[in-house]
């Protein structure tokens, strides 16, 4: 009998690892497995670097970039084990969780410190990058983080736009003159899930611009600044993709990611994590795959990560189990999505935060895995 096992996170709790390591124990102690493989997993967003360098013995560099607003901050990244591909989050550069929200300024909100981050893998060596974009407290279009790849955005006196949005309509001229040659060698895997274009009513400034301090009065101006940009960009490289699935996606990083960096690709997270860790090659002969969650709900079966690994499962024929913090009444679902069955690690009444604590999750993760494969001994 061969278990694959890849459960997400528990945040607060356990990590995508410790939760998968909890459950081969419990396997090991009801039955004789002839092979259990554990897998990082994550759906792209926060976290995501956690998993994989943790999961695939990888390392963290941190350094400091220019925050959101300018000023400098720490920023933390991965490089995985095989040295040549890189884990990072925008957000540890650009995003909301730097700013308070009293002081979020979209006008002047940067992803300069994103480039700076990649420029620091590039020149570790690192040519494969996955990026997760959610959480940016910016609406520039990415064009920060192109100027610090070296893309040389000036206006009509060849001065360098300002950092933020406030400029992108003064743009006149682009250049990529001091972007490094390595950049080309370099394949991004962009873990973005919104579909929304650049510009428009559907688009960054309209639709995620409020969260980020954009007023309603200031839509109308900031989406033309927005499309002057998009215009530059065509202009520049030949292409346009404004209305492309995902440009509007982090204030318009994505948007940037097609246009400048020919090997750019945006893709949903989940995808972009399966691949990395090379789920399929693993379950391609495995019996019983294991996944999970803290908290399996209807939410769970409308895409979220563990029905991603069952999807992949089932076109093997395995059979899924999964194990959750806590399940809800609507987690039926999960069974039409190709979960077999689910079940609640929870072993008694208890609080939250005495369920969360980690050495209690990881004991409850075991023991209750234990129990369900003495069940499925008892067949095999």
């Amino acid at each position: 009998m061969k278990v694959v096992i890849a459960i997400d996170s528990f945040k607060g709790s356990m990590s995508s690892m410790e939760a998968g390591n909890a459950a081969k124990a419990g396997i090991k102690r009801a039955c004789g497995a002839d092979s259990i493989i554990v897998k990082p997993l994550a759906d792209g967003g926060e976290g995501t670097t956690e998993a994989l360098v943790e999961g695939l013995g990888g390392e963290y560099v941190s350094i400091e970039v220019t925050g959101p607003l300018g000023g400098k901050t720490n920023a933390k990244y991965g490089i995985l084990g095989d040295g040549k591909t890189a884990v990072l989050e925008m957000a540890e550069a650009s995003g909301m969780i730097l700013v308070k929200r009293e002081d979020l300024d979209p006008s002047r909100a940067t992803t300069y410190g994103v480039g700076e981050m990649i420029l620091d893998a590039v020149n570790r060596g690192c040519r494969e990058f996955i990026i997760g974009i959610g959480g940016s407290a910016t609406s520039e279009g990415g064009a920060g983080m192109l100027q610090a790849l070296g893309y040389e955005i000036t206006d009509a006196d060849g001065n360098p736009i300002r950092p933020g949005i406030r400029d992108l309509d003064r743009i006149v001229f682009i250049s990529a003159k001091n972007v490094p040659e390595e950049l080309k060698e370099c394949h991004f895997s962009i873990a973005c899930d919104v579909k929304n274009p650049l510009c428009g009513e559907n688009g960054a400034v309209y639709v995620f611009g409020p969260q980020k301090g954009i007023k309603e009065e200031e839509k109308q101006i900031f989406d033309e600044k927005m499309r002057h940009f998009a215009d530059k960009t065509q202009e520049f490289t030949g292409a346009d993709h404004r209305l492309a699935e995902g440009a509007g996606a982090s204030g318009g990083l994505g948007f940037a990611f097609l246009s400048y960096l020919p090997n750019a690709e945006l893709k949903s997270g989940i995808d972009i994590v399966l691949k990395a860790i090379q789920l399929e090659q693993e379950v391609k002969d495995a019996d019983i795959v294991i996944t999970g969650e803290g908290r399996l709900d209807f939410q769970t079966a409308m895409g979220k990560v563990p029905v991603g690994v069952a999807r992949l499962a089932k076109k093997y024929g395995a059979k899924v189990l999964a194990f959750a913090g806590g399940v809800t009444a609507d987690a039926g679902t999960c069974n039409a999505a190709g979960i077999d069955a689910f079940f609640p690690i929870v072993r008694g009444v208890t609080t939250l935060d005495e369920a969360m604590v980690p050495e209690n999750a990881k004991q409850n993760m075991t023991l209750s895995v234990e129990q369900v494969f003495r069940a499925l001994g008892t067949m095999w």
